[in-house]
């Protein structure tokens, strides 16, 4: 099912992503941020689908089935690397803020911060082309909220 959306990913110069294909890109990316721990807790499930719901005006039960292509999707993507020059290249700068913001609100649902959600965030962040200062900033709104 995923086969063309993977290929079209891992072109050395993708097409621009869709709407819906940057959705769910997006969407994977959370889904491999809240498993990089190798603990996908409930609670992380549940702020991946209030994300989604919020950020794309979608019912509970849309955003629970967006979650769950999302969840297959990242089980047979490769790597990290073309999820994030996917978003970086469909999303502009002030919008990627929102994505590094629920990243964010997704490593800090469970009330736990692991070394390899940590480091998995470093490396979207840098990925993703947003600044340092900017992700920190993003962490403190969530952490306030």
């Amino acid at each position: 099912m995923f086969n063309a959306f993977l290929s079209r990913l891992t072109q050395p110069q993708p097409d621009p992503l869709t709407d819906d294909d940057a959705r769910l890109a997006l969407a994977a990316l959370l889904v491999r941020l809240a498993r990089s721990d190798d603990d996908y807790a409930d609670t992380e499930m549940s702020r991946i689908d209030k994300v989604l719901a919020e950020r794309y005006g979608l019912s509970p039960f849309e955003a629970a089935g967006l979650r769950a292509q999302a969840e297959d999707l990242e089980a047979e993507a490769p790597d990290t690397v073309r999820f994030t020059r996917a978003i970086k290249d469909a999303v502009p700068y002030d919008h990627r803020l929102g994505v590094v913001q629920a990243l964010w609100s997704v490593a800090l649902a469970d009330g736990q911060r692991s070394q390899d959600e940590d480091s998995l965030l470093r490396l979207v962040v840098s990925l993703l082309g947003v600044s340092d200062v900017d992700s920190a900033l993003a962490r403190q709104k969530v952490a306030k909220s």
